[in-house]
C-alpha cells in the first residue's frame, strides 16, 4: 500500500493518541506513563528491540530492513510537557492541573509512532531505524542525559535527525536551514548586596534597588556595544527580586535572574566574559557588591550540511518544497545529539495557531499525515533498498 494511503488509514489511532497523550502531560523526566505507552506500541508494532530507561526514562526502538540490520539512522521525538495552565477548553484538555502540552511534544511523539507503525510494517529499506523518544527536552537536558548513557554507540547510530512543529507555518510544509539554526542558552543570577535602611533615608544606605536597576541597564551594552552588531545575541533580565515588600525599607539585597541567548562560541564567551564584569563594576561604583552565577546551557544546535540536504529532500518529497527556517533564539537540547552524530532538525508547520509555550496551544492533527510521511521517506533515501543477499 502507498504511504499515503497507509498513514491515511493509521490517522484516527494516532490522532486519538496524540489527544490521549496532549490530556496526560507529563514534566521534564517523570513521563512515565508517556514512556510506557510508547514502549507498549513498539512492541505491538513489532519493532526488533524496545529499550526503555535510557536517559532515566526514554525509550528507544529498534527496526531492522528486510534485509536485516545494518547502518543505523535516528530519528528523535521529545515527550514531555510544560508547566503551564491550559487554556484551550479542548474536549481532550489536560486533566493535570498546571500541566500542559503546550510547545507540541504530544504531535511529535504521535507522528514518530505513526511513522514507526509504517516502517515496521513495510521494512521498505535496508539498515536499522532507531526511533528515539526523549523525555526532558524543556529545560532538563533529556538529550544530554540519553546521549551521557551511550545512546549512540549503543545502537551503533550514525546520523540523527529530528523536527519539531512551527505555528504560522502554512500545516504541513516544512522549513530547514543548515549550520547555527537554535541558540544556545545560558543562564545568569546575579546577587546583589549594599545596606539597607529606611526609605526616608537613602544617605544612609546602599540603595540595592538603584544598584540592581544600573546593572539591568548596564547589561544591555553587551549587545549594543560589545557584540559585533552582524552577530546575534540577546540578553534578558527577566527576573528582578528584593527582600522587602513594604514601601518604607530600602532591602539589603536584591537579586536579578536572566538568559543569554547566541548563536557562536564567540558571542557566548564574550557574554560569559563581560557579563560578571559589567555587573560587578557597576555594583562597586555604588558601594555595593554583586556576586555573579552565570550557568551554561543548552549548546547552539547546528545542522551539519549534507544532512540538513537530506532532510530538505525528503521535505520537497512530501510537500512540493522546504523553505529556509528562520534563525531561532530559543533552545533545543536535540543540540546534544547533533554534537554526536551528524545530522538535521527540521520544522513543520503547525498553520494558524497560538505560539508554542502559550495557553492556548494545540498541536494541529492535519499535520499528522506530512510528519509521518517525512519520516518514512528519510528513511527510504537515507537507508535505500538494495537486492537481497
Amino acid at each position: 500500500m502507498p504511504v499515503q494511503e497507509r498513514i491515511a488509514a493509521l490517522l484516527p489511532q494516532i490522532v486519538a493518541l496524540r489527544q490521549d497523550l496532549h490530556a496526560h502531560p507529563e514534566i521534564l523526566f517523570d513521563c512515565h506513563r508517556t514512556s510506557g505507552i510508547v514502549a507498549d506500541f513498539l512492541r505491538k508494532i513489532g519493532c526488533d528491540t524496545v529499550e526503555t530507561g535510557i536517559g532515566r526514562t526514554g525509550v528507544v526502538g529498534l527496526i531492522h530492513g528486510r534485509n536485516g540490520p545494518g547502518r543505523c539512522i535516528g530519528l528523535r521525538a521529545d515527550m514531555d510537557a510544560l508547566p503551564i495552565h491550559e487554556a484551550t477548553g479542548l474536549p481532550y484538555a489536560s486533566t493535570e492541573a498546571g500541566k500542559m502540552h503546550a510547545c507540541g511534544h504530544d504531535g511529535h511523539t504521535a507522528m514518530l509512532l505513526g511513522a514507526a507503525q509504517y516502517l515496521a510494517e513495510s521494512r521498505a529499506f535496508d539498515g536499522t531505524v532507531a526511533v528515539i523518544f526523549q523525555p526532558a527536552e524543556e529545560g532538563g537536558g533529556g538529550g544530554r542525559e540519553m546521549c551521557e548513557d551511550g545512546l549512540m554507540d549503543r545502537f551503533a547510530i550514525t546520523e540523527v535527525y529530528g523536527m519539531h512543529n512551527w505555528p504560522g507555518v502554512p500545516t504541513g510544509t516544512f522549513a530547514i536551514r543548515p549550520g547555527p539554526f537554535f541558540a544556545a542558552t545560558d543562564q545568569f543570577e546575579i546577587a546583589v548586596e549594599g545596606r539597607g535602611g529606611h526609605a526616608a533615608k537613602p544617605h544612609h544606605c546602599i540603595d540595592t534597588t538603584v544598584v540592581a536597576a544600573h546593572i539591568v541597564l548596564a547589561l544591555q551594552s553587551i549587545v549594543s556595544r560589545n557584540a559585533d552588531p552582524t552577530q546575534e545575541i540577546v540578553v534578558s533580565v527577566t527576573s528582578f527580586v528584593t527582600e522587602s515588600q513594604a514601601f518604607n525599607v530600602i532591602p539589603q539585597h536584591v537579586t536579578l535572574r536572566g538568559t543569554v541567548r547566541t548563536l557562536s562560541t564567540e558571542m557566548r564567551a564574550l557574554a560569559e566574559d563581560r557579563l560578571p564584569k559589567l555587573a560587578e563594576m557597576t555594583a562597586q561604583a555604588y558601594g555595593a557588591t554583586a556576586r555573579v552565577n552565570y550557568m551554561r546551557g543548552y549548546p547552539v544546535m547546528v545542522n551539519t550540511e549534507a544532512e540538513t540536504e537530506y532532510a530538505a529532500e525528503a521535505a520537497r518529497a512530501i510537500s512540493g518544497d522546504c523553505a529556509t527556517a528562520p534563525l531561532v533564539m530559543g533552545g533545543e537540547d536535540f543540540a546534544y545529539m547533533l554534537e554526536e552524530r551528524p545530522g538535521a532538525y527540521i520544522l513543520v508547520g503547525n498553520g494558524d495557531s497560538a505560539d508554542v509555550h502559550h495557553p492556548k496551544y494545540n498541536f494541529n492533527d492535519d499535520a499528522i499525515p506530512a510528519g509521518c510521511a517525512y519520516w518514512v521517506e528519510l528513511v527510504a533515501r537515507r537507508l535505500p533498498m538494495t537486492n537481497a543477499a
